[in-house]
């Protein structure tokens, strides 16, 4: 099973992958972008800001992505769980945001990048305005957290938008509720997933 654990910066992402390495000790745990050595050198081109436009910006997050696929997921996926911190479906959310491709364009490279694969569920710990605002206040911002919690909700609802396009399973879990409740959550979801 290839799961992915969505959600904006400060929604606790790092802390329920954690969480569940933790429940699942086989499992590959993964993350986008830079899981890979060539991962990593593109996201510090990406984060160089070398890339004056926003198209070649994406296509760098593609060619980790399509490293990612085949390094990673690929080799993995019928034997092993794989839990991934953000996927393609972040990369899509960050690109319909910017506007810059068509919606049609972003499903296709990505279709290509990844050889369709994508994760069988994404987990969106969702927060609220007010929530996410006391979190921001709370600690020393990165570039993307500068530009206000406006972009980051409208990060989280490019999220929803991408995990439609691609046909995803989308689980939405409150990022408010305490972190031992947001786990069980996804627990239970996951185990009722290997019942059926």
């Amino acid at each position: 099973m290839y799961i992915a654990i969505e959600g904006i910066d400060t929604a606790g992402k790092s802390t329920q992958i954690a969480a569940l390495s933790k429940l699942f000790p086989d499992a590959i745990i993964t993350k986008e972008p830079g899981a890979t050595s060539l991962g990593i050198e593109i996201r510090e081109i990406v984060l160089s800001t070398k890339a004056q436009s926003k198209r070649a910006e994406f296509l760098l997050f593609l060619a980790d992505r399509a490293e990612h696929i085949h390094e990673v997921i690929e080799p993995n996926l019928e034997k092993r769980m794989i839990i991934s911190d953000r996927s393609a479906v972040s990369g899509i959310a960050y690109a319909l945001t910017q506007g810059t491709l068509q919606k049609q364009d972003l499903i296709t490279l990505n279709d290509f990048a990844t050889k369709g694969i994508y994760p069988q569920k994404v987990y969106l710990l969702r927060l609220t305005k007010e929530e996410l605002e006391f979190r921001l206040s709370q600690k020393e911002l990165d570039g993307i957290e500068l530009r206000g919690s406006e972009y980051l909700l409208h990060i989280q609802e490019a999220i929803i938008e991408a995990c439609k396009l691609l046909n995803i399973e989308l689980v939405e879990i409150d990022a408010n509720l305490k972190i031992e409740k947001i786990t069980q959550k996804i627990l239970n979801n996951i185990n009722s997933e290997h019942l059926s």
